[in-house]
């Protein structure tokens, strides 16, 4: 085979790589204008470093079970039981930590385990019973906060102990301090170098993927998409870096999320169990053919949901400092908008955790852009179920186009 051979294969032109991901790219620049455009709008406080702290906060739930909500949306199915679940796990958590006096040691591994069952009770009917599992999920709902209501007898319980709220609202230490904090703008110097390290490391992981194309005969995108999306990403990183170094650093919660994305990124593009998803997702009889067990792949995306759910429970709870009844009231639908928004597609197969993070964090800057600006909760939903429809409405018709 000729080089030009391999060239032409390995380097498409600029128009058909466009055409083929303009869904990824489109999310990309429509996170980045959006955050202009309600900077603008809010004049300029949008990015002051407490509201990005906020900011992070207030959307690191709905990133943690978008996660799991999208492999549950790529194998072709729904849960529509996630917002229960957190108010659940999130009571039994404050029941265990202030009524029964348990460390946050093990509460927090216990609260995971229960979710996880939750799941798994769900997931024995979708996968196991063939139960739709839009049926099963709305069932779940209903339960799970009937639960709720019982173990908190309709009364918040709280405050908790420090060493749990810790999960939510505490910061990692700057052990690189070097200035004094009272007098130097950098208040802390490991959120900046962390971000800077995050970049330099993300620019060589895409540098070395080109190259293992290449070298594999596979589809690299041009390298100016490369190097402008690289730089997109990284000048967004490094100013939140360094917002949020002038502040309190990173947030507990924000390292929480970082490593479940790349956790979950890792699963799903390099392993065989996230092929399979997606395998499943596509065309569900030809897996099962194929000799994927696809009864036993569905169950344990449910699983992973409760799990993920409980988790985001306590991050809930702990940012609170109780466990109210109404907690979690319509987080399944940002979950779910998060992860149609980011790419993935209502008849299964489809679908990226980088997209589904993104789709997270577009939903999280309007909410909070809309709520500086006084926007009521009333015309919030409006603007964030237009969106929606309009993100589904562009996966059909590409999909119809192509």
């Amino acid at each position: 085979m000729s080089t030009d051979t391999v060239t032409q294969r390995t380097q498409p032109s600029v128009g058909e790589y466009l055409k083929k991901n303009i869904r990824e790219y489109g999310l990309l620049v429509a996170l980045v204008v959006i955050m202009i455009f309600f900077q603008i709008l809010t004049n300029g406080v949008l990015f002051r470093p407490v509201n990005i702290t906020n900011l992070v906060l207030q959307n690191s739930f709905i990133v943690i079970m978008a996660l799991g909500m999208l492999l549950i949306i790529v194998a072709g199915h729904i849960d529509l039981s996630v917002g229960s679940i957190v108010a659940f796990t999130g009571a039994m958590s404050a029941i265990m930590l202030v009524k029964w006096g348990l460390p946050a040691v093990v509460v927090v591994p216990l609260a995971i385990l229960m979710g996880a069952i939750m799941g798994a009770a769900q997931g024995y009917w979708v996968a196991y019973q063939k139960i739709p599992s839009f049926i099963v999920t709305l069932a779940g709902m209903l339960v799970f906060r009937g639960m709720t209501y019982v173990v908190l007898s309709g009364r918040p319980v709280g405050p908790f102990p420090k060493e749990f709220q810790v999960l939510s609202t505490g910061f990692v230490p700057d052990f690189l301090s070097i200035t004094d904090p009272s007098t130097s703008l950098i208040k802390n110097y490991v959120a900046l170098v962390a971000v800077l390290l995050l970049v330099g490391y993300a620019f060589y992981a895409g540098l070395r993927e080109r190259r293992l194309n290449a070298a594999n005969e596979t589809e690299n995108e041009p390298f100016g998409f490369f190097a402008v999306q690289m730089a997109i990403i990284g000048i967004v990183a490094i100013f939140i870096g360094f917002q949020l170094s002038t502040y309190r650093g990173l947030p507990n919660v924000l390292i929480i999320m970082g490593l479940l994305i790349a956790l979950y990124t890792f699963v799903t593009t390099r392993t065989t169990v996230g092929r399979r998803i997606y395998a499943m997702g596509g065309n569900e009889k030809a897996a099962k053919l194929s000799g994927i067990n696809t009864e036993r792949l569905t169950f344990y995306t449910f699983v992973n949901m409760g799990a993920l759910a409980a988790l985001a429970g306590m991050i809930i709870a702990a940012r609170l400092n109780s466990a109210t009844p109404k907690a979690g009231v319509g987080f399944e639908l940002d979950v779910i908008a998060a992860c149609f928004i980011g790419g993935a597609s209502a008849s299964g197969g489809v679908g990226k955790i980088t997209g589904a993070v993104i789709g997270a964090f577009i939903m999280g800057v309007m909410n909070n852009g809309m709520s500086i600006m006084g926007i009521g909760i009333d015309y919030q939903q409006l603007i964030k179920g237009l969106v929606l429809l309009a993100a589904v409405f562009f996966d059909v018709y590409n999909k119809n186009k192509g």
